[in-house]
């Protein structure tokens, strides 16, 4: 049984994997995080937010101080996540589940029931 974890996200309880919404592909192990299993673009956010005016203080991002790193399906290339962390900050881990209490509720096997 799958269940919709976010808008492009799922887990699978009878494999305790992550999965996408849009085409099933495998992101890895649920006990781990997803953005493992994605395909990553780190991007200078000039790319995406362009100055207003030519000056020092512009109201445009710093690639200094701030990147955008974008997930996407390997499988289908649907972007899963996007977040703006500064240069070196290891990858969040945004979700972390309780899996035993979710594949007990679905009645998997494995999950303790007798």
């Amino acid at each position: 049984m799958k269940r919709r974890i976010t808008e492009y996200l799922d887990l699978d309880t009878a494999t305790l994997e992550w999965a996408c919404n849009r085409c099933g592909q495998s992101l890895g192990p649920a006990a781990k995080n997803y953005k493992e299993g994605c395909l990553i673009a780190d991007r200078d956010p000039r790319e995406i937010w362009q100055p207003f005016i030519e000056a020092s203080f512009n109201f445009a991002y710093n690639p200094g101080w701030a990147r955008l790193v974008e997930f996407y399906c390997p499988g289908c290339g649907t972007m899963l996540e996007v977040e703006m962390l500064p240069p070196g900050h290891p990858i969040t881990h945004d979700i972390e589940l309780d899996l035993e209490s979710l594949q007990r509720d679905a009645g998997e096997p494995g999950s303790g029931e007798s």
